[in-house]
């Protein structure tokens, strides 16, 4: 090798090296820093944080009130989860790693409903990096020894088509039927229940007993609890606090390996899924920010969250249980902007172009509103 092209391969590296050892990770205590320390200007996030806390969703304090009045379409549907008081509008907005505004009690546990899934889709990405599912194309069948993949249609559907909901599989999963999740608005329930299945990866479908089943099968290949995973492989590495939890239902306790683990959903449809803090929230996104690494750790690969925020081929918004910006459903923001999302406006938004994390939680359609004064906050160079 010759001198000078072992001088740039120095330099490289040596700037490299110091971009790392200056990226900010919180410890115990996450520091904060002035908007204008970081070249945003103050009186915008101001606004934005008045927009988001006069615009609270509507959905009930009560949260088992507010399902019941959101699902009552549902056949037979019912509550076999935790729920709990839901708090006042909360978030808070990282940058460059540092808190620069917050608002609402960030401390407070809360449901996170569907933001649940992008945790869950984690726990598939590390069964997939350490080897433990070979690949996402596998059927599932393979890792599944019962028979909830059994019959040729279920046979065909792979850990993609669930990351994805694009599985169509059929069938009931601790007493929760496919075809009850979510009826057309058009045409009665006994169309929906004889309606013909297609080809599995062939359309997107939001269906959360299919959500479900990925935990169930993920619990089948980790063969331990799924929060016991989260936990060690993630939350803690990151700092989060002891208050968060992972709840499944109340029927969905399973033997494995002779000791009885409850298989987690994969968000509040039911009850349960993942309750969490604001500042918890925001440290898995500065993860995923990251690009999986968190100090000197590689928690989750880069390749995987890659795959996760890549756009599906039957839903141009949706990669493995993320929601993705690459609709320019948010003008202002670049089509690589992914985001966690559940009932009731809670939102984990990832930004790498501008080093940004968002939390708001309990947001109305108004959240656009939020995200554009957060944008123009940011003074360009």
């Amino acid at each position: 090798m010759n001198t000078p092209l072992i001088f740039l391969v120095y330099v490289i590296l040596n700037a490299a090296l110091v971009q790392a050892q200056h990226t900010y990770f919180p410890d115990v205590v996450w520091q904060t820093k002035k908007p204008e320390e970081l070249s945003m200007n103050k009186n915008l996030l101001d606004s934005a944080i008045v927009i988001a806390i006069q615009n609270e969703n509507t959905v009930e304090k009560d949260l088992r009130i507010g399902l019941l009045k959101s699902y009552a379409r549902e056949p037979d549907y019912k509550i076999i989860g935790p729920t709990k008081h839901r708090g006042g509008p909360t978030g808070v907005i990282v940058k460059n790693g540092y808190i620069v505004a917050q608002w609402g009690d960030v401390d407070r546990v809360d449901m996170t409903f569907s933001a649940t899934k992008s945790f869950l889709s984690t726990v598939a990405g590390l069964a997939v990096d350490q080897g433990i599912i070979s690949s996402v194309t596998d059927p599932v069948k393979k890792y599944v020894w019962d028979e909830s993949f059994e019959g040729d249609h279920n046979a065909k559907v792979t850990w993609e088509h669930l990351l994805h909901q694009s599985s169509d599989w059929s069938g009931t999963l601790f007493g929760l039927q496919d075809w009850a999740d979510r009826p057309p608005k058009d045409g009665g329930i006994d169309d929906w229940k004889k309606r013909n299945l297609v080809e599995p990866g062939t359309i997107y479908e939001y269906n959360d007993v299919r959500v479900n089943l990925l935990a169930y099968s993920l619990l089948n290949v980790w063969r331990k609890p799924l929060p016991m995973v989260l936990k060690e492989k993630i939350m803690d590495p990151i700092g989060a606090s002891s208050t968060w939890r992972w709840y499944g239902y109340e029927n969905s306790y399973v033997n494995m390996d002779g000791l009885m683990m409850q298989s987690v959903s994969g968000g509040g449809h039911h009850g349960g899924g993942l309750f969490s803090n604001t500042l918890d929230m925001a440290r898995f996104g500065l993860l995923f920010l990251r690009n999986g690494k968190w100090k000197s750790q590689q928690l989750i690969s880069e390749k995987w969250i890659q795959a996760a925020s890549t756009p599906s081929s039957v839903q141009k918004d949706y990669g493995y249980l993320w929601w993705l910006n690459s609709d320019k459903k948010w003008k202002r923001y670049s089509s690589s902007v992914f985001y966690a999302l559940g009932y009731g406006g809670n939102y984990i938004i990832v930004d790498r172009e501008n080093d940004l994390v968002i939390v708001v939680r309990w947001v109305n359609e108004k959240i656009e509103d939020v995200l554009n004064l957060i944008f123009r906050s940011i003074e360009k160079k």
